[in-house]
């Protein structure tokens, strides 16, 4: 989704939750068990631009069906590199219903994980707003 993407390119938080569906699901790569919701995954949003340095995508792929895409990132958590993705499904709004992150190497998910657990109390007092 070119708008995800630009939203996210441009540090515009506010246009980026916008494209969420209020029924979102979001699967992170350090929770077993994934988060549902607008105000919650807006939350983990802001949380994740809190604590990623220098996010960059570098690489779009677009489902054949236009309901999907992966968009393959680099950025830096306390230093660390990561290596992800973001893999988006929209409903028939074009809204994301489905975003799943995964991140390596193991370093830079224990990196993410650590610093998505510090963020989590804000991040749990804004999703409750």
């Amino acid at each position: 989704m070119k708008a995800f993407r630009a939203a996210v390119e441009a540090d515009d938080l506010d246009a980026a939750t916008a494209l969420l569906a209020d029924d979102v699901v979001f699967r992170s790569p350090v929770a077993f068990k994934p988060y549902q919701g607008k105000p919650i995954v807006a939350a983990i949003l802001r949380g994740v631009s809190r604590v990623f340095a220098d996010l960059q995508y570098v690489r779009e792929l677009e489902d054949t069906d236009g309901r999907g895409s992966a968009l393959i990132f680099e950025a830096f958590v306390d230093g660390v590199s990561v290596h992800g993705m973001d893999l988006l499904r929209y409903d028939d709004d074009s809204l994301i219903s489905e975003f799943t992150v995964m991140v390596r190497p193991l370093s830079a998910a224990n990196a993410l994980a650590a610093a998505m657990a510090a963020q989590f109390p804000q991040i749990q007092q804004e999703a409750t707003r």
